[in-house]
């Protein structure tokens, strides 16, 4: 094998990677309106608005994502709660503390 040919098959291996992390982590602009002085703070601190905003968002989804599941399950853990109450934790005589 030449050099010349190791090298595009470098180049080809950097392209494929380079488009798998492009395609993993997409993008999607998206027009947001944000409080001024909280804008101006976060700029001050050299704080990327974008990184900050993504943050915020999957904390939100798993904030509600949680709540909703608790709702989803509350009849199992209010059965859960009632055994424990009527019957003890399972398993409690191996407990240490």
């Amino acid at each position: 094998m030449c050099s010349g040919d190791a090298h595009n098959d470098v180049q080809s291996w950097h392209r494929l990677i380079f488009s798998i992390v492009r395609a993993a982590s997409a993008k999607q602009r998206t027009n947001l309106s944000l409080d001024a002085d909280l804008v101006a703070a976060a700029r001050a601190r050299g704080i990327n608005l974008s990184r900050a905003c993504e943050r915020g968002l999957r904390a939100e989804i798993a904030c509600v994502d949680g709540a909703q599941w608790k709702a989803e399950n509350a009849g199992a853990i209010a059965s859960s709660n009632a055994y424990v109450v009527r019957h003890g934790l399972p398993l409690e005589k191996f407990r240490r503390f």
